[in-house]
């Protein structure tokens, strides 16, 4: 949900990919249904585990998680956001936390733009 609200946000200035320290085997129901609300396809999504590559690959990792499950992310900068995880919930919860991350995501884009700005 963060990547595809994040792909929004940007409008193409950033990229995001989406990985998980346990990815499911698909999309969870209420997420795509709580996407789809906001006029986001998200039903081609594939869970993809983070790893070694992906980490590489980045300047910033967030994570939703937590620490005890989280992996460790040497020389990436690191932000950790704490959401409910939206598995098994009903989609009226699901929505609320997809509007929570979608601000999250909008301040993360206008620190980035900053930032590119500055460079």
């Amino acid at each position: 949900m963060a990547e595809r609200l994040f792909r929004e946000a940007a409008h193409g200035r950033h990229q995001v990919r989406s990985a998980g320290s346990e990815p499911g085997s698909g999309a969870n129901p209420q997420v795509l249904e709580a996407l789809r609300e906001v006029r986001i396809d998200a039903s081609d999504h594939v869970p993809r585990k983070l790893d070694q590559q992906a980490l590489e690959w980045a300047d910033v990792a967030v994570s939703t998680c937590s620490e005890e499950v989280c992996p460790a992310t040497p020389g990436v900068r690191r932000i950790s956001w704490v959401f409910e995880d939206p598995k098994n919930l009903p989609v009226e919860r699901v929505r609320a936390i997809r509007d929570e991350i979608k601000e999250c995501d909008k301040q993360l884009v206008r620190e980035l733009d900053a930032e590119a700005t500055a460079a």
